[in-house]
């Protein structure tokens, strides 16, 4: 993963982090649960979308890496 999907990566995971614990914090002062539920459902699409950054890097690297056509990474999941 590049230098910089890593650092987009981590700030992404922080956001997840601060949802989570505002969650957290919801349920403790007992907000209304339609109001959780609503957060919970960001959280999820959240960490759903990161989760389908995280593979889309890691595909393209372990293409580039077995790439011998000198394509870049993403020029070889185009072609595909």
């Amino acid at each position: 993963m590049s230098e910089q999907a890593q650092k987009a990566m981590l700030a992404r995971m922080r956001r997840i982090e601060g949802q989570a614990r505002g969650v957290q914090r919801m349920i403790t002062e007992e907000r209304d649960c339609l109001e959780i539920l609503n957060q919970l459902a960001s959280l999820r699409s959240a960490a759903y979308n990161a989760s389908v950054e995280l593979t889309e890097q890691y595909a393209i690297k372990c293409v580039r890496d077995a790439s011998g056509n000198g394509h870049t990474g993403q020029e070889s999941v185009d072609e595909a």
